[in-house]
């Protein structure tokens, strides 16, 4: 039973890594810019910020999804009187999207004030712009601090993604629920589902790692 499932859940596998990379993606376009508004200069960014991050990692990913799937489209028809269902693929890539760019937020804000004062402090005085300071300076040192800590972003998103089965988008694990669902042999697929998601997250562990390495070789020699 255990082998013939493998298709199943390796298919299943393929859309949770698409839908990761996709949520994972969108999460970092929407944490670059709150984690730069955490901490801008203007108090209404900085606010706005504060409470978009401190609201989605306060609550759990499982409710967001569940708001965004049956809440929103509720709303709207209390709203406007008609029906607009949302699609279980599109609904749980932004879920995950948003709920990952409040992670990446807090490592874009963590990375960009590694960075010593000092750099900053330098530049002004080489009558650079907070933004030119901003893109020349800071940012690309930033970026290799904040590389290690994404790939464990994308890591755990990958893992959470199985939160989206509820909805009924057809990721590994509900690939393996259906699955089950027709054999009625749980043990084997579940087991199955859990050594994929292994090797996925072993594998992505890796790369990090690997990434890591590369990175500490270029500080050094520079």
């Amino acid at each position: 039973m255990f082998i013939k499932a493998l298709p199943y859940l390796f298919t299943g596998a393929v859309y949770t890594i698409w839908i990761t990379a996709i949520a994972v993606s969108l999460g970092v376009i929407i944490g670059v810019f709150m984690g730069m508004a955490r901490i801008s200069g203007n108090i209404i960014l900085r606010g706005f910020a504060r409470v978009y991050i401190d609201c989605i990692r306060g609550t759990p990913l499982l409710v967001q999804i569940l708001i965004i799937y049956i809440g929103l489209p509720n709303l709207l028809h209390i709203l406007t009187g008609n029906q607009m269902p949302i699609n279980v693929y599109v609904a749980g890539i932004a879920a995950c999207g948003l709920n990952s760019g409040a992670y990446v937020a807090e490592i874009v804000r963590a990375g960009i004030q590694s960075i010593a004062r000092g750099q900053t402090e330098a530049a002004r005085s080489l009558g650079m712009t907070q933004a030119q300071t901003m893109r020349y300076i800071i940012l690309p040192q930033a970026i290799k601090r904040v590389i290690p800590p994404l790939g464990n972003e994308f890591i755990a998103m990958l893992k959470d993604t199985s939160l989206l089965s509820v909805i009924g988008v057809e990721e590994l694990t509900r690939k393996g629920q259906l699955f089950i669902a027709v054999t009625y042999a749980p043990f084997p697929v579940y087991l199955g589902i859990l050594l994929i998601y292994l090797a996925m997250t072993l594998s992505i562990s890796q790369l990090v790692a690997y990434a890591e390495r590369r990175l500490a070789v270029s500080d050094r020699s520079n």
